[in-house]
C-alpha cells in the first residue's frame, strides 16, 4: 500500500503508529536505502580475454539489454544521492548490494569515489554485497568488496557474527539498529540468481534481536535478494530469496524493517504480525527510474518512508 505522494504509511494492518502531517521532523529518524546502483565500466575497450566467459556472456546484458546505456550516468548519480543525506536530515545510509555491474576491480573503486566522505564513515554509511559483487568465483576469491567497503562490515556487536563479517550490526542514536546480512553467492551461471542467508547467519539473528542493548530499538535488516516481489508473492526459485520465511519468523512486526534490492522496482510492503516492513529501493541509478528511499523511525519503530529522486522533490 502507497500513498499519495510516494509516502507509505506503516499502521494498517500492522497496526503500528505512523508519522502524521505536523509532527516535527526533529522526531523522526530517517535512513536513506538505495539500491542496485551498478557502477559499469567501459567492457568494450577491456581485453576480451581478461573478462573471462562468465562476463562475455554478461555483455549482452549491456549491448543488446540496454544496460551500457541505462547506468552511463551511474556514479553521477550514486554522488547525487550520497549529497542528498544533509537536505533530508538523513542519520544513515543504506546500499543494499549490486554496488557493481560485474565486479570489476574499477568499478569497486568508482563507487567508493562516488561515495566520497561518506564510504569512510560506518557510523553514517552501510553497504552490503549483491550478487553482481561476487559475479565471478576471482572477484571473491580477490576480496574486491571488501578491498573497497570491507570497513562498513564492522559490527557494535560482534559476538553475534557467524559467517564471515555477518550478522553485523550498526547501533544509531538511540532508537535504531542497522543489521547487514549476507545472501549473495557466487553464482553457478550467469542468470542464476538466487541468494540465501542460511542457518548459521540466522541463528545469529535470533540471538542478536534478544540481546537487550537493542531493546525498545527498530531494527532495519539490510540484505540484497528480496523476499517478496511487488506482487507480494515469493520470486522465482532462481532469483529470490529462499529462506525468506525462516527470516520473517525472526522478525515480524512495526518494529522490523526489511531493506533489499534485487528487484528493479521501488516498493513497500507494510508489516503484519507474520512479517516486518519490507522496502525495496529498485535500481537507484537506472536512468529513468532514478530514486530511493527516505525510511522513518520514531518510538522504535518503522512508521513509514518516502520516495525521492536524486536532488529533487519526493514522488
Amino acid at each position: 500500500m502507497e500513498a499519495a505522494e510516494g509516502y507509505s504509511p506503516a499502521l494498517d494492518r500492522a497496526g503500528g503508529p505512523a508519522r502524521l502531517p505536523g509532527v516535527p521532523w526533529m522526531t523522526v529518524m530517517r535512513f536513506l536505502h538505495c539500491s542496485d546502483v551498478h557502477i559499469t565500466a567501459d567492457y568494450f575497450s577491456l581485453p576480451f580475454l581478461r573478462l573471462g566467459w562468465r562476463r562475455w556472456a554478461a555483455m549482452a546484458e549491456l549491448s543488446v539489454g540496454g544496460r551500457k546505456k541505462a547506468y552511463a550516468r551511474a556514479p553521477e548519480t550514486l554522488a547525487a544521492i550520497a549529497s542528498d543525506m544533509e537536505p533530508h536530515g538523513v542519520d544513515h545510509f543504506i546500499l543494499s548490494g549490486d554496488v557493481t555491474a560485474y565486479a570489476l576491480e574499477p568499478e569497486f573503486q568508482l563507487a567508493r569515489e562516488s561515495l566520497g566522505a561518506l564510504a569512510e564513515d560506518p557510523g553514517r554509511c552501510t553497504v552490503i554485497p549483491g550478487n553482481h559483487d561476487v559475479f565471478t568465483p576471482g572477484s571473491h576469491r580477490k576480496g574486491r568488496f571488501a578491498r573497497h567497503f570491507g570497513h562498513l562490515l564492522e559490527s557494535d556487536l560482534p559476538e553475534y557474527r557467524r559467517e564471515g563479517a555477518f550478522p553485523f550490526v550498526r547501533l544509531v542514536g538511540k532508537e535504531a539498529a542497522v543489521v547487514g546480512l549476507l545472501s549473495a553467492r557466487v553464482p553457478s551461471l550467469p542468470g542464476i540468481a538466487h541468494g540465501h542467508i542460511g542457518p548459521a547467519q540466522l541463528d545469529g539473528l535470533a540471538a542478536l534481536v534478544k540481546d537487550p542493548r537493542l531493546a525498545g530499538r527498530a531494527v532495519l535488516v539490510a540484505v540484497h535478494h528480496a523476499p517478496l516481489t511487488h506482487h507480494g508473492r515469493a520470486d522465482s526459485y532462481f532469483h529470490g530469496l529462499r529462506d525468506a520465511e525462516a527470516l520473517f519468523r525472526l522478525i515480524p512486526g512495526p518494529r522490523y524493517a526489511v531493506l533489499h534490492g534485487h528487484i528493479h522496482k521501488r516498493y513497500h510492503h507494510p508489516s503484519t504480525a507474520e512479517r516486518p516492513h519490507i522496502f525495496s529501493a529498485g535500481s537507484s541509478t537506472q536512468a529513468g527510474r532514478e530514486g530511493y528511499w527516505v525510511i522513518e523511525v520514531k518510538d522504535g519503530q518503522v512508521v513509514g518512508g518516502q520516495k525521492h529522486v536524486p536532488g529533487g522533490a519526493p514522488h
